[in-house]
């Protein structure tokens, strides 16, 4: 989870999402997302210095969340924090990926993903879906993005060192078996870190890194074959 960073264009009808600052849950039950106001100021912060570097009115445009084993559509809760935001900011929108689906018909993972905000109907909500478009710009914001995107193991891990220190600091006991149940789960929860997080993220970097190397040499090869046809025309003349 956390909040989107970006630019709001055509009076407020298009809104550019460049980055993200990925947050800490505070409340790890399944059907909750909250965000503290001390982590929203510190969002609005780190869009200020991106802002700078870049020389962009950048801010913080929306929120993000997912929704593991389990539908995309916003729940009720999603609904209603969406609603609390627009109140404060009527551009703002909200994303939801849906992860660890299987695709029935080709039997492979799947990922959903949805942009939504919130339509008040008296006391309850409705979704209004907003439509979405992935582009790669290859912006100056790229290595900052990758950055981020490191950060997530390790705020994960902090997470479950916090459940497992709070367990442990509440079960005021010398049961070993209680103990050694604690520690499992805190290990099995940190090796699902590695196998779902970690693991393919470091798989990406490699493949992305080799393919950087093919460029490099393609790019290489066609330097020397331009230097090589600028010799050739300079002796020429």
């Amino acid at each position: 989870m956390g909040l989107l960073i970006g630019e709001v264009h055509d009076n407020n009808s298009l809104v550019s999402i460049v980055s993200s600052v990925i947050l800490r849950r505070l409340d790890k039950k399944p059907d909750r997302v909250e965000i503290s106001e001390e982590q929203l100021v510190q969002a609005t912060l780190r869009a200020e210095e991106l802002a700078a570097e870049v020389g962009r009115p950048l801010r913080v445009v929306g929120w993000y969340h997912s929704h593991p084993h389990i539908t995309v559509w916003p729940s009720h809760v999603d609904l209603a924090t969406q609603s609390m935001y627009q109140r404060m900011d009527s551009s703002f929108v909200g994303i939801i990926f849906a992860v660890f689906l299987t695709d029935q018909t080709a039997k492979a993972p799947s990922v959903q993903i949805t942009c939504f905000q919130s339509i008040n109907e008296g006391s309850t909500q409705s979704r209004r879906e907003i439509e979405l478009e992935i582009t790669n710009n290859n912006d100056s914001l790229t290595l900052n993005n990758f950055e981020i995107l490191t950060q997530l193991p390790t705020i994960l891990k902090e997470e479950e060192d916090e459940s497992y220190s709070n367990e442990a600091g509440q079960s005021e006991t010398d049961d070993i078996i209680t103990k050694q149940h604690n520690a499992a789960v805190r290990t099995i929860a940190i090796g699902h870190i590695v196998e779902k997080i970690s693991r393919p993220m470091l798989e990406a970097l490699v493949a992305r890194n080799a393919l950087n190397n093919v460029r490099l040499k393609a790019l290489k090869k066609q330097h020397q074959e331009l230097m090589s046809l600028l010799e050739n025309m300079s002796c020429n003349v």
